[in-house]
C-alpha cells in the first residue's frame, strides 16, 4: 500500500489528535515526563491544545493512507530562540503552581534545556516531535515523512534539526541524512538521552 505524505489543515484536527494520542504515550521523552501517570490523566487537554497550537503557528506533516493517518509530526520554522524562553517560564510557573505534580516538574526540566541548548544557528527548521501509531510502525510512514520534510528543506536552502531520543531513532535520521553535532544532553532521574542532529542537505 503506497503511504503518502501530506500537511495536516484544520478539518484534520479530530483525526490528528486520535492519531497523535494513539502514538505518543510510549515516545520515549512523553513516557520518562509521564512516568507512573496514566496518559489518559495529561491527554486530555494537553493534545488538544498541542495540536491546536501546531496547527496555527506550526506545520503538522501526515503520513498514512488516503483513509488513515499512520505518523504524525510537528515541525516549527525557527528563527529565534524566544519561543523557547516563553514556553520555558511558563512551564516553570506551572510546576511552581505544582510542586508535587512530577509530570510538571519533568515538563519544566524539558522546557529548560531547549532554552538553553537550541542551537543559535538561524533560520532552521526544528522537528519538535514525530510518533508514529503502533499498528503501523515498521512500515515507512516516518521515513516517508523525513524525506519528504528534508526534500523540501533542501530546496529552501535551510537546514533542519531534531534530537533523537533513543538510539533506534537516531539510525533512522542517519539514515535519512542527518548528522550527530558530537553533543549529549542527558534527562535526569533515568531519564533519555538527547542526541541533537542536523540535516544540512
Amino acid at each position: 500500500m503506497e503511504i503518502t505524505v501530506r500537511q495536516a489543515m484544520t478539518q484534520d484536527r479530530d483525526a490528528v489528535i486520535e492519531a497523535f494520542s494513539l502514538a505518543s504515550p510510549d515516545e520515549a521523552v512523553t513516557a520518562w515526563v509521564l512516568e507512573g501517570y496514566p496518559f489518559e490523566q495529561f491527554s486530555g487537554d494537553y493534545v488538544p491544545t498541542l495540536i491546536d497550537r501546531a496547527l496555527r503557528d506550526d506545520e503538522i506533516w501526515l503520513a498514512g493512507t488516503e483513509s488513515e493517518i499512520w505518523a504524525v509530526s510537528i515541525w516549527q520554522h525557527v528563527d529565534s530562540v524566544a519561543r523557547f524562553e516563553h514556553e520555558a517560564v511558563e512551564a516553570r510557573a506551572v510546576a511552581a503552581g505544582s510542586p508535587d505534580v512530577r509530570p510538571l516538574q519533568r515538563v519544566s526540566v524539558v522546557t529548560d534545556l531547549l532554552a538553553r541548548s537550541h542551537p543559535r544557528e538561524f533560520p532552521h527548521r526544528y522537528l519538535q516531535v514525530i510518533v508514529t501509531v503502533p499498528e503501523h510502525r515498521g512500515k515507512g510512514a516516518g521515513g516517508a515523512i523525513l524525506a519528504d520534510r528534508t526534500k523540501a528543506a533542501s530546496s529552501a536552502g535551510q537546514p533542519a534539526y531534531l534530537e533523537a531520543s533513543t538510539e533506534r531513532s537516531a539510525r533512522l535520521y542517519t539514515r535519512m541524512g542527518f548528522a550527530h553535532t558530537g553533543t549529549l544532553h542527558e534527562l535526569p532521574e533515568g531519564g533519555p538521552t538527547l542526541r541533537p542532529m542536523w540535516f544540512r542537505g
